[in-house]
């Protein structure tokens, strides 16, 4: 068998897959490994620049671990439209309406790169105060400045890839936005060393130059990923015509994405503001929990790939008006990714030290960094579970239903279990370990009680006609 051989039968298509019949494993299976390869590389990216300045200095790795929190934000706030094109993308996909799919998908662009803009402006002028307001110390605070802000003027490179890779996951097709992610992480993998330590002809840019190579790369993303959608020879096509911006379809994607970007906000706003309580600590702390919380985006990757998944299968489904099946691949997916997770929380726990290691040679950040990890370790298949349920209250379109549980385990239990431990429970800083420990069980609680409630199964997001959308007559 060729090697083109064996990726075919790893990789299936959309046109391969019929996600609204038959089993509900394999065709989630085939949807979610590109997601799972997809995301790893979207998490290089982060890895990259950790590694790279990491060896530049521990003060850089300490500034990007307050930025990187504010790059989520920043993301967060304006992915709700992508979300919601996705959705609707899915479940016009499963009801067979290609039209009005693509008005959904073109729509999407349009508004998500308009939002983008404002968005940037917004960072580039209050990263500095917001930062400051996170307790950041003066010597990482300009650090973290100059590579947020360097971000912030490319941010909607980032949100038209994005956009890219949600709407043709809405419609079924995963593969092609991780060949596309694979050949830009490439390119930003090998432009960190130059521009941070000024190899060959570039300059010394330090942590500058990690966010330039970022938005390089993401450039060079969205610019093939629009391109693939334009031509609609794979995937959802979108349409220049279709692309004009209606309002009416607007206050449409703004009823579905609002509460998405309410569940993504809701993270970000938490994960920043536990940087506030993490500053209250040394920088070492400050730089263990930035690789921590590193570590962690690739251990969840297959249980935000699944999430993603359900979300595709919950839509289609839906939409066909098979809400049983729906629930069928929610139920599969949370057993298996409790399975996996938990099986590698063992391994993170016997492997701490030498996986910190791997970003820093400075004794104390090692140390505390693995106590992070074990602390954390053994309810890593709670995640799996939680983010498998709100994977397919999002595909349902109840997106308030998962931003309420994104709230509730990290705003209404994590920072305030943070809180009250360091702050009134005399703890150091692994009451901050303890309060991931309980925020994660809570919210695997929440999101099955929630589920087996069964109100989403009636969640069809669909109009029978939109303006400016064919009818199927």
């Amino acid at each position: 068998m060729s090697v083109r051989e064996r990726l075919g039968s790893l990789f299936k298509d959309q046109s391969q897959l019929d996600l609204t019949d038959g089993s509900v494993g394999w065709p989630l299976f085939y949807l979610s490994l590109p997601i799972v390869i997809t995301n790893l590389l979207q998490t290089a990216y982060n890895l990259a620049d950790t590694f790279w300045l990491g060896q530049y200095s521990t003060k850089a790795l300490a500034a990007i671990s307050f930025a990187f929190p504010m790059v989520f934000l920043l993301i967060s706030l304006g992915m709700g439209l992508s979300v919601a094109g996705s959705i609707l993308v899915a479940q016009h996909t499963g009801a067979e309406e290609p039209e009005k799919a693509e008005y959904a998908a073109s729509q999407t662009v349009t508004f998500s790169l308009l939002a983008s803009v404002v968005l940037g402006v917004i960072g580039y002028t209050f990263v500095g105060d917001f930062l400051a307001f996170l307790g950041a110390s003066p010597d990482v605070l300009w650090r973290a400045e100059s590579y947020m802000q360097v971000i912030s003027l490319g941010i909607a490179f980032m949100f038209g890839f994005f956009v890219f890779v949600s709407l043709m996951r809405g419609y079924g097709d995963t593969v092609t936005p991780m060949v596309v992610m694979f050949g830009t992480v490439v390119v930003n993998v090998i432009l960190d060393p130059f521009l941070i330590f000024g190899w060959g002809p570039f300059p010394t840019l330090g942590i500058e130059g990690a966010a330039v190579a970022t938005i390089f790369s993401r450039a060079l993303a969205m610019v093939v990923g629009l391109g693939i959608m334009l031509q609609g020879e794979r995937g959802v096509q979108i349409h220049l015509s279709q692309m004009r911006p209606d309002l009416d379809y607007f206050k449409k994607l703004l009823a579905i994405g609002v509460p998405a970007s309410i569940e993504g906000t809701g993270r970000a706003l938490s994960v920043n503001l536990l940087m506030y309580v993490v500053g209250l600590f040394p920088y070492t702390v400050v730089a263990a929990f930035g690789i921590g919380v590193r570590v962690f985006s690739v251990i969840f990757l297959p249980a935000i790939a699944v999430a993603r998944g359900v979300e595709t299968m919950s839509g289609q489904n839906i939409g066909a008006g098979k809400p049983d099946r729906a629930a069928r691949a929610n139920d599969f997916a949370a057993k298996i990714m409790f399975v996996v997770l938990a099986a590698m929380g063992v391994l993170i726990w016997f492997g701490a030290e030498p996986i910190v290691s791997v970003f820093t040679d400075e004794t104390e950040v090692i140390d505390i960094g693995a106590t992070f990890l074990r602390y954390v370790a053994p309810t890593f298949g709670f995640i799996g579970v939680m983010r498998a349920y709100t994977g397919g209250f999002r595909g349902a379109g109840k997106t308030m239903v998962a931003a309420a549980i994104a709230i509730l385990m990290l705003g209404i239990v994590r920072l305030p279990v943070a809180w009250y431990n360091t702050q009134y429970a005399g703890m150091d800083q692994t009451g901050i370990w303890w309060a991931f420990v309980v925020s994660n069980i809570v919210g695997a609680v929440v999101a099955v009680a929630w589920f087996k409630r069964g109100t989403w199964r009636d969640a069809d997001v669909r109009d029978d006609e939109k303006p400016g959308v064919p009818s199927d007559d």
